[in-house]
């Protein structure tokens, strides 16, 4: 049996005996692009990976919570996206000055060898690193995951209107750092 459908997973994650087939196929299908978002928003490999893992240890513990009133998709992005924004305040509490965070993420960003890319793109990671957390997480939702405002209301809540207008804000703020490079 090889599920491809979230609704077979989901089953597979229930049922007696076949919880880690289950969430094997739960990784094979939502992990890269759970890395690929987190990493967007947090900057390092080795953080990712650990925040990664913090979320599929979230995901395995807690599947009988999955209401399905959401996607399954939403959900795991849900949790990858609020244990990332926990580890963001983490750091920022610890150092005393947050642009050097930034630069220090996007440094070790640019310097990673898992992470390969154009100049402009390198350009475009910078300003997203400078955005506040909450418009980093709304921009990276909808620009890099493509993901409709409903879904990211789902993710991170808040109204639809608001996450407009916090996405409205990050590319403004992109574009002016982007125009001044």
């Amino acid at each position: 049996m090889d599920p491809k459908s979230d609704d077979e997973i989901l089953h597979l994650l229930r049922g007696e005996g076949t919880m880690d087939l289950g969430f094997r196929y739960l990784m094979e299908k939502f992990q890269e692009r759970l890395y690929w978002h987190i990493r967007r928003m947090i900057g390092t490999h080795d953080d990712t990976d650990d925040i990664l893992q913090d979320s599929l240890i979230k995901v395995y513990r807690n599947i009988d919570r999955f209401e399905g009133k959401s996607g399954l998709y939403t959900w795991l992005y849900r949790i990858a996206t609020n244990e990332s924004l926990s580890f963001l305040r983490k750091q920022k509490r610890s150092k005393q000055d947050a642009l050097d965070d930034h630069s220090d993420r996007l440094a070790a960003m640019n310097a990673d060898s898992y992470f390969d890319e154009s100049q402009a793109l390198a350009k475009l990671h910078k300003a997203v690193a400078e955005l506040p957390d909450k418009q980093k997480a709304v921009f990276n939702l909808k620009y890099f995951d493509e993901m409709s405002y409903k879904d990211i209301a789902e993710v991170l809540g808040g109204s639809i209107g608001s996450l407009k207008a916090s996405y409205h804000h990050a590319t403004k703020k992109i574009q002016r750092a982007l125009e001044a490079e």
